[in-house]
């Protein structure tokens, strides 16, 4: 089953962005179903740096997501910078995954599928594995339900900014 099926997206005010966005969550859609259905991929290399720093991007996808993290705007600079400290060490320093985590950016999360208030109870009790092969998400007690929403809030904005509504 496609990751897609069912969603319901929105469309943005310029055509061209569509298109990208499109093509974007369509490599990502893409990208999700080779990994779960093709059990013989070789697999994505683990890719170490100094503590703290960002791997490399390996596909175009995570350089996309970083590059529109990198111009992110001041209204969601808490929520980035929280992120940044607890959450992108599994789900990517720009929600793009990991071999520890899901990406958030990604279809999945839609609002319609998890709410916000699944982001900030999942940040607070952990989450039973559902929908990756990650394995279950443990409880964040550092992360106060206020950062939860903060956090909620840049992960919202990078998924508008690939047409995920």
């Amino acid at each position: 089953m496609a990751p897609t099926s069912g969603a319901t997206v929105t469309r943005h005010r310029s055509s061209g962005f569509l298109a990208t966005g499109a093509a974007l969550l369509l490599s990502v859609a893409g990208t999700a179903c080779n990994q779960e259905s093709d059990s013989q991929a070789a697999p994505q290399p683990i890719l170490q740096g100094a503590p703290g720093a960002a791997a490399a991007p390996v596909d175009e996808i995570q350089v996309v997501l970083r590059e529109l993290s990198a111009n992110s705007p001041p209204e969601v600079a808490e929520g980035k910078a929280l992120f940044g400290q607890n959450c992108s060490i599994c789900h990517g320093p720009a929600g793009d995954g990991t071999t520890q985590g899901p990406p958030l950016v990604h279809i999945i999360y839609e609002p319609n599928h998890h709410a916000d208030a699944a982001f900030v109870l999942a940040a607070r009790n952990g989450v039973r594995a559902h929908h990756w092969r990650f394995g279950d998400m443990p409880p964040l007690p550092a992360v106060t339900n206020a950062m939860a929403v903060e956090i909620v809030s840049y992960i919202r904005w990078m998924q508008r900014q690939v047409g995920i509504e």
